[in-house]
């Protein structure tokens, strides 16, 4: 339903007046801008225009805007639905008009300010309906006498030299050809014969024309023309230019100067202009906030592909569902990490963080660090604000309670938030969320003073002196199923509740950080179901105490280290992928305790009551898997164990890493493992090459089982389908998306969408909203996050998908075995051939040095020989010389 007028045309159409003979009221200049006195613009509402059969461009369009509305009905309208009535501020009027029939105009182009307008004179009906055919003048021909123009005298201004310079003229003499028969044919008798079809061109024989390669012509100069262009300039758009042309252009620019720049901005047209049009803005936002105008409907009916084959009209591209960004936030910054809420619709989370020449060039101006959480509710401001102490870029929801979150920063401290007071909020049922009216007179998009934005302080940071050395640039929670102790040491976690969390950074090291208070847990399970109903309120802007004991005292569990294994030094991890199924298949150990604390409290669980317990008491558990993968900075991928090694002397130290596969030195900025098989692991830009990414097994120590050949543009981000096996989604520097399906193309990707943004792709998530939505958060390098909506085709997965895509990778495994040994066989064959050569060349018997003189001797006198042959032969040689 359309929103209601504004009161303006409310107060006007309410102080009219009536003209003398009782003449219909119309609105004065002054109180209805830009119509004419004896019309009415007016909204009507969906329900009206039903009701007077006047649906705007089905009942009336454009070529045929004009319905006459009888009067009665029209007062009828007015008693039955009194102020509600779309004709009520024009109520006296109508009571008024003389005639039977008043005329409505259906104003499509919206030239009086709305969509229909009222006729209130009946002579303005009649000049409306009855326009007066224009007057042709009558045109008075005169005798005159046509004269032939005379021509002009040629003025020679240097052109005929240039005209007889582009002649073409014959420079060389033609070349004459003589045909002729031979005598002896004269006269002779014709004889007839068939000849082969196959042989004849359409029945007739030619002489085709052909390129004789025995003769060319070297082209030495050539004459083109071309204008003077000014500086070449290289941009991009979204198409594909498929035939490539040389194309010239010359161009200036037309700007205004200072003077006119003013002279517009001040001019009473231009303020008249906005003034005019703020209404129709306003009305636009107003029904995009009520509609979505992009919903695709059809596809809301969920028949577009299972009653008949539309294959041919399903889009099998990435489709731009939604986009944010707020230049307050996100100017001169990028985004570098991002999370969508686990357990709200729509909600995303992202990080910002200074460019590195902005941070170069740092100033003393502070600039805040912040979270920003949009929402598909109001795309165009973020709903709330995580204050950081420093540039966050990584975080991470917490699995067992979302409104826990952790996040590493620039600086080597770990973060903790609390958002359980704005739950509400984010889903949008807060009481107190009613949008502000819309003045239009001073009207101003970034005027939030009665819809501030809350801020959220962290409730606690780790001690700078125990925290990394350099920038945290990955973080993850460990699951729910168990825990480790100071040692490294996997035990059972009897609550099943996530409360230790991994960090890596470029400092050549892990951290494992614990939240809870290092005291025993004494509390029963009923008194802790009754700390959580007893817990106070807090207000909007009060920081939770859920982890005060941890604030600026946080120290880690235990450090691993990562020494390289052939040389000193150690690696400088950036990002780490680790994978906690169970040799046996299990995910954790639930114990009686465990089931207590489910059973008994269905909220979420209170951090701040929670104890680590001793180790003594907790079960080790043999069958974790405590191994992971970790890309460097340098471009290595290493295979480590976390768990701590004792020494001879007893003291604990990490062990070196299982394997190490290194080429060059372009840092990897993806490990990620595949969310249908747990060993299968997605790296880029691959350590095998500089521009390309790297499927990797585990268990398969060799190298990547897969490797993608080398692109154009380096790979920036990367991500595994949600719902394909086969599917996943590579990022590259120029802003481009690749979509590869291993069951179709293993060489090159599926889709490429080219230029999505003009900026470095710097994070890709997606995520599942449901069973027919899938969505891709893609975010760059200028702060801007952008949401697209994957096809059918790229997430409803084949019957045997999963099952083919295991095959694929066994077959790749032994590929890459196979290949293995035969390098290895080949290499054995050059290393016996050459230690064979070797000892040939040791057998044979030195020669002395008199032998090696004779041989040199004689082969210098067949040198010369061959010489003294050839100069006789080309008749060089004196005469003497030749006679001897």
């Amino acid at each position: 339903m359309p929103p209601k007028r504004p009161k303006s045309a409310v107060s006007s159409a309410g102080s009219k007046k009536k003209d003398k003979g009782k003449k219909a009221p119309s609105p004065t200049p002054s109180e209805n801008p830009g119509h004419p006195e004896d019309i009415f613009p007016m909204v009507l509402t969906s329900a009206t225009q039903e009701l007077f059969d006047c649906r705007a461009d089905e009942d009336v369009t454009g070529d045929d805007p004009y319905r006459l509305l009888r009067k009665d009905d029209i007062i009828q309208d007015l008693k039955t639905r009194a102020a509600v009535s779309d004709f009520s501020p024009v109520k006296p009027i109508v009571l008024d008009y003389p005639e039977d029939d008043i005329l409505l105009v259906y104003d499509r182009d919206f030239t009086y300010g709305q969509s229909f307008y009222l006729v209130l004179t009946p002579e303005a009906k009649d000049r409306i309906l009855n326009p007066p055919e224009p007057e042709t003048p009558e045109v008075v021909v005169l005798n005159e006498v046509y004269k032939t123009p005379e021509p002009k005298d040629w003025l020679s201004l240097g052109s005929e030299q240039e005209i007889a310079e582009e002649s073409i003229k014959e420079t060389r003499e033609k070349m004459w050809y003589k045909l002729s028969r031979v005598r002896r044919k004269f006269g002779a008798p014709v004889s007839f014969s068939d000849r082969n079809t196959a042989d004849a061109k359409d029945g007739y024989l030619e002489c085709a024309s052909y390129q004789d390669s025995r003769f060319s012509i070297k082209q030495m100069q050539r004459d083109c023309g071309m204008q003077a262009v000014p500086r070449f300039r290289s941009s991009s758009a979204q198409t594909q230019w498929k035939f490539l042309r040389n194309v010239f252009m010359q161009y200036t620019p037309r700007e205004f100067n200072e003077d006119e720049k003013e002279n517009i901005l001040q001019s009473e047209s231009l303020k008249n202009f906005c003034k005019a049009v703020t209404p129709r803005v306003i009305l636009a936002l107003q029904q995009e906030e009520i509609m979505n105008v992009f919903f695709d409907d059809w596809k809301a009916l969920g028949t577009e592909a299972e009653g008949s084959d539309w294959s041919g009209k399903v889009s099998e591209g990435l489709m731009l569902y939604q986009a944010f960004t707020v230049q307050k936030y996100s100017k001169d910054k990028k985004i570098s990490s991002m999370n969508w809420h686990p357990t709200i619709y729509g909600v995303i989370a992202i990080a910002l963080t200074e460019k590195e020449e902005e941070r170069l060039n740092e100033t003393f101006a502070v600039k805040p660090s912040l979270i920003l959480f949009y929402s598909f509710s109001d795309p165009a401001n973020p709903q709330l604000l995580l204050e950081c102490p420093d540039d966050i870029l990584a975080f991470e929801f917490c699995p067992s309670d979302p409104n826990i979150i952790v996040g590493g920063c620039v600086n080597g401290q770990v973060v903790l938030w609390d958002i359980s007071a704005h739950v509400t909020r984010l889903q949008g049922t807060q009481p107190s969320g009613k949008k502000p009216s819309v003045n239009t007179d001073t009207f101003d998009l970034d005027d939030n003073k009665e819809n501030k934005t809350p801020v959220v302080r962290y409730c606690a940071v780790s001690a700078l002196e125990s925290s990394h050395k350099a920038p945290i640039t990955d973080v993850q929670w460990l699951p729910q199923t168990f825990e480790v102790t100071r040692t490294g040491l996997p035990v059972e976690n009897k609550y099943n509740i996530s409360v230790q969390v991994v960090t890596c950074s470029p400092d050549c090291s892990l951290m494992f950080w614990d939240v809870r208070a290092p005291k025993l847990l004494s509390h029963s399970a009923s008194d802790r179901k009754q700390n959580v109903d007893q817990k106070p309120q807090m207000s909007t802007y009060s920081v939770p105490d859920t982890f005060k004991h941890l604030d600026r005292t946080w120290k880690p569990l235990f450090k691993v280290s990562l020494p390289k294994i052939n040389t000193s030094g150690e690696y400088a991890p950036l990002k780490f992928s680790f994978e906690h199924y169970t040799c046996n298949g299990k995910t954790g150990t639930n114990t009686e305790d465990a089931q207590e604390y489910d059973d008994s409290s269905k909220v979420n669980p209170d951090y701040s009551q929670l104890r680590a317990p001793s180790a003594k008491t907790l079960t080790p558990l043999e069958d974790v898997n405590t191994k992971l993968y970790i890309g460097t900075e340098d471009g290595e991928v290493v295979y480590t164990d976390w768990k701590l090694e004792k020494d001879d002397s007893g003291r604990l130290h990490s062990a070196k890493p299982l394997h190490c596969f290194s080429v060059n030195h372009c840092l990897v900025n993806t490990v990620q493992r595949s969310p249908f098989f747990k060993d299968i692991i997605l790296t880029g830009p691959s350590p095998a090459g500089r521009w390309n990414f790297a499927i990797w097994k585990e268990g398969v120590m060799d190298g990547p089982i897969i490797l993608s050949p080398n692109s154009e543009c380096m790979y920036t981000a990367g991500c595994w389908s949600l719902s394909r096996p086969a599917v996943f989604f590579i990022g590259r520097e120029d802003g481009s998306i690749e979509v590869w399906n291993l069951l179709e193309k293993t060489s090159e990707p599926a889709q490429v969408h080219a230029h999505i943004t003009n900026a470095k792709i710097t994070c890709m998530i997606p995520w599942t909203g449901s069973s027919k939505q899938h969505l891709l958060a893609v975010s760059d390098d200028l702060g801007m996050v952008r949401v697209f909506e994957i096809p059918r085709t790229l997430y409803i997965p084949s019957r045997s998908e999963k099952l083919s895509m295991g095959k694929y990778f066994e077959l790749e495994e032994e590929r890459l075995l196979d290949f293995l040994k035969r390098d290895e066989a080949w290499a054995k064959q050059r290393r016996e051939a050459e230690e064979l050569a070797k000892k040939t060349e040791l057998d044979k018997p030195e020669k002395t040095l008199e032998e090696n003189e004779g041989e040199n001797k004689k082969v210098y006198n067949d040198h010369l020989t061959l010489e003294e042959s050839i100069l006789k032969g080309m008749g060089l040689l004196p005469a003497n010389t030749q006679d001897t």
